[in-house]
Order: C-alpha cells, then structure tokens, then sequence
C-alpha cells in the first residue's frame, strides 16, 4: 500500500495487457456505475498487505482470467473521482498465459494500440495512453557541428536502429533560416523511417518545420507559462496549433518548480535530471534516483531519467518510475 495517501485516498492497480506481438491491447467495458459504458483497463483495489504485483496478478486472473508471466510498472497517477482520490497505479503487461474473457460479465476486446481514443476511456486514462505510446529511449541529438550532411547521415543511422523519438537540439545555430532547414531535413530523415522529431526550439519554429513535435528548455517553459508578458504571440498561438494537431510537446525539468509549469502548459511528457553527475555537465545539481522519483510522483505524466545514463540502465529507470532514459552521447555514439 502507498503510506503517503490519506484516509480517503484508494490504490488501484491495474494492467495494460498487451497480445504477443505488443500491437493491441486488452480493454474492458464497465456494465455498472457512474462511468457505465466507458472504456477500462483492468485491476482494482490493493487490499491490505498485498503488495503491488500480488493485486495485479490477482485482480486480472479475477477478471479477464490470465496469469501475468512478465510486467512492469508504467506510469502512476493522482486522480480525484468525486470526494476520493486515486493513487492509479498503472503495470504495463508483456507476457501472460491463459485466454483472455470477461469473468465477470464485462465485455472485453482487443484494440490496437493507435486506435485508443482517451475520451473512451475513464477519466485519467488520456495520461496512460500517452505512456503506453511513448518508446523506452528518447535520443537526443548533440550540437550539429561541422558539416550538417555527416550529422544528418548520422541520424539517419540511428533511427534505422530504432530509435523512434528524437529530440532536434541545435542551440549553436543562431541563425532561425538554417535551423528551420536543419529541422525539416531531420524531419524529413525521421519520417522515412517511422520516427517522431521533437524540436528543442520555439514553438512557432517546430510548427513551421512539420515537426511532431515541440521540447521546451526551462527558459521557454518559464515564458510560455508566464504568458504574454514574456512570450510572443506567435509562440502561444503555435502552441496551441501544436497540441491541436495532437503533435507532443515535451518539456527538460530539474525542479519542482519547472514539473508544475509543466503540467500548467499541458506537457505530454517531460525529462528530469540529472540523476548522475555528467562529463558535460558537472557543475549541474544532482537529483539521485530518489529526487527523481519524486519529481514523477508530482508530475503525473511519463518523465524520462536522463543524466549519465545508458541503455543498461532502462530496467532500473523503469524500477524509480520513470518511461524510459534519455541520453545523448550514450544513445548518439552507440
């Protein structure tokens, strides 16, 4: 049980069940209540001195009648259901025995993962899709020095291997007509090979680009939260055309502070760190793995760990909570 709730607060385990090839997922419908009709995930409450894995194996053998061979936590949400709050403690289901029916009557069916629509769903679930969308990795590029068609060619070798959400960061170019053509090549490079390209830019520049995408520096969240007394126009408006077209927009975090600016500008994920002291950052404040699952406690949207870490670390990132590692050299170099 999660000792930080009070009285009033309810911990619910449940399971995005995902079929052998990870391309649709298990969904239920509630029959009973307040939300009848509306779309599920199935789990429900931790009972006392159960632990977490011993609730979702429990509640989906109850359930929908499978055995969970392999799982891992995805993401945790707070959400208030009228005067209760829900501690929503969400397992991301790899592997399972068993085939899959509504033990208690519910109707259940098998969607593909793109065909989740959030306003089917239960309220909070908008969050949970997100995560289960979003990739363990998140490559971030370093500085285009030199000759841009050698960077270029370098992105394109690792979105072969699978890197399939990147993150365009090119603070060195000034010039706002190279970086927009910079933008599009990548974009260009991204979209050939099924990946998303985020823009670590203003967002009326990632706009322009066709980008998927937006990512926020702390100084960008800081003027796009404050609104017009520090933003442009054009900036807040291409903001709002960006989440309209359902484009991510991310956001770098170091603090609660910059968390709750985050969740203020409705950011779909976030990166915090550092979690390790790095080579190119050493002056930088440390958040340890324990400030960085508090800041995934607060944020309650998918938060990747970045900061001296590798693919290795991916399962003990998982472990503290978070979607997956961010990293630049470590993901750039190979």
């Amino acid at each position: 049980m999660s000792r930080d709730l009070s009285p009033r607060s309810i911990h619910v385990v449940a399971g995005v069940v995902l079929d052998p090839k990870g391309r649709n997922v298990l969904v239920a419908r509630r029959v009973h209540g307040r939300f009848s009709g509306r779309r599920e995930f199935p789990g429900g409450k931790v009972e006392p001195g159960e632990s977490r894995w011993e609730c979702l194996a429990r509640e989906l053998a109850e359930e929908v009648g499978i055995r969970i061979e392999k799982a891992r936590p995805l993401i945790r949400l707070r959400h208030r259901y009228l005067e209760r709050e829900i501690d929503l403690d969400i397992w991301r289901v790899e592997s399972f025995s068993g085939e899959a029916k509504g033990c208690e009557g519910q109707p259940i069916e098998w969607l593909p993962l793109e065909d989740l629509d959030p306003s089917s769903f239960l309220p909070a679930n908008e969050r949970v899709i997100t995560a289960l969308r979003l990739p363990a990795r998140y490559l971030i590029t370093p500085e285009p020095r030199g000759d841009a068609r050698a960077f270029l060619d370098r992105l394109a070798q690792r979105v072969d291997r699978g890197f399939d959400l990147v993150q365009l960061r090119a603070k060195t170019i000034e010039n706002e007509d190279d970086l927009l053509r910079l933008a599009r090549s990548a974009r260009a490079i991204c979209e050939d090979a099924g990946a998303r390209l985020l823009v670590n830019a203003s967002p009326a520049l990632a706009l322009r680009s066709g980008a998927d995408g937006v990512h926020l520096d702390s100084k960008r969240l800081f003027d796009l939260a404050d609104g017009p007394a520090r933003s442009c126009a054009a900036d807040i408006e291409a903001l709002d055309e960006l989440r309209d077209k359902g484009a991510l927009i991310a956001a770098s975090c170091h603090d609660e502070r910059e968390i709750d600016l985050s969740k203020t500008l409705r950011c779909d994920f976030a990166v915090a760190g550092p979690v390790h002291r790095t080579a190119t950052h050493p002056e930088a404040s440390i958040l340890g793995w324990q400030g960085f699952t508090a800041l995934v406690r607060r944020a309650c949207m998918p938060i990747f760990a970045l900061g001296g870490l590798e693919e290795k670390d991916i399962p003990l990132a998982h472990g503290y909570g978070a979607q997956g590692v961010a990293a630049i050299r470590a993901f750039w170099e190979g």
